[in-house]
Parts: structure tokens; sequence; C-alpha cells
């Protein structure tokens, strides 16, 4: 996945807050979404642009932040945990209105950021229900995501679209997430990888 996201969590020499980690991941979000879309029409899904091509974006980030918000959960603090969460939800609603106009038309100013907002609370409470480990989401967290864009795609795809979700969309963009916030809570011990990797030549 040809995706290049910076990943320290230092910026000379200070922490940064909550709010900029946030804003690195809600980029990710969103570069994975479109990513995602690019391989499933590959795979001869129709994503049209309109309210379909809206619907899986949202639905994708929102995934994301929530299982962004599990691994805070075991790398944070908890008001380090609500801060940083608060802020992805915010700065990835905000992603998504500021490129209303590519993904809807006609569309009131402030409309799309609350209802990305609404479905990042509603599918909350759904996701709660999951778990997930430090091998990633369990089958329930990726189903109930399989289920969410299932309903995005036409009939036709809706069956077929499952297994793709889960075995392919959802561990590509976990895989993704993972590495990108290990670097950002653990800027450190990834350069001390990439330092010994350097050394012996891999």
């Amino acid at each position: 996945m040809a995706i290049r996201i910076r990943t320290s969590f230092h910026a000379g020499g200070k922490p940064r807050t909550m709010t900029e980690l946030a804003s690195v991941i809600a980029m990710l979000g969103w570069k994975l979404a479109i990513d995602s879309i690019k391989r499933m029409r590959e795979a001869e899904y129709d994503i049209d642009l309109g309210s379909a091509y809206f619907d899986f974006v949202c639905e994708f980030m929102v995934f994301l932040a929530l299982a962004a918000d599990r691994i805070a959960y075991r790398e944070l603090t908890p008001e380090q945990r609500m801060e940083f969460t608060t802020a992805l939800a915010q700065r990835m609603a905000a992603a998504i209105e500021d490129n209303r106009d590519m993904l809807l038309y006609d569309v009131a100013p402030g409309k799309v950021r609350q209802h990305m907002l609404d479905l990042f609370n509603r599918r909350g409470a759904e996701y709660a229900d999951h778990g997930y480990t430090e091998n990633g989401p369990d089958f329930g967290f990726r189903r109930c995501f399989a289920a969410c864009l299932k309903e995005v795609l036409p009939e036709k795809d809706q069956l077929w679209a499952v297994d793709q979700v889960m075995e392919i969309e959802s561990p590509e963009a976990i895989k993704a997430l993972e590495k990108t916030l290990a670097g950002l809570f653990h800027p450190g011990e990834a350069k001390s990888r990439r330092s010994r990797g350097g050394e012996s030549g891999e």
C-alpha cells in the first residue's frame, strides 16, 4: 500500500499533542478509505461518485476511528484517550466536510460534518459489543464493519463484499493504522528498529 504518513510523535524535541496526533490519523483514514475504494473498483465492485462514495468513505473512516480508540485504550491514560478520540472524530468530520464537493453535490455547509459525527456516535454503540486485542479486531468487529459497508453497495455486490471487506480491506487498513500509531506513540522504538535494520542490511 503506497501510503506515506509521518509517524514521529515528537517535533523538534517537543511531544505532539493528542489533537496533533489525531490529525495524522484523520489524514491516514482519508487516504486508506480512498485507496480501498480504488481497490474495490478494480475488483469490479460498483462504488459510484455521489451517495455511495460518500457513505463508503464515512463508514470506512468511522471504522478506523473506533479501531484507533481501542488502540489508544491500551496505550494512553483514560484522559489522553478521551482527548485523542474526541479530536479524531472532529478531525475526520472536518476532512469529510472539506471534501464535500468531491463526495456530494448541493449539500449545505456543516451538514456533512454533522452526519459524520452522528454516524461515529451511532456506530460506536454497535462496535462496542465486539473485541479488539493486540492481534487486531475480532471476527465480530470486522463483521460489523463488513455489514455496514455492504449496505453501501448495489445488491449484486453485497454478498461478495463481506468476504472482500473482512479478508482484504479490514486487515490492510488495520495494519497501516497499527503501524502508524506505534510510530506515533513510541517514536524512539521505531527509530531504534530502523537503525538496527539499516545496520543489518535488511
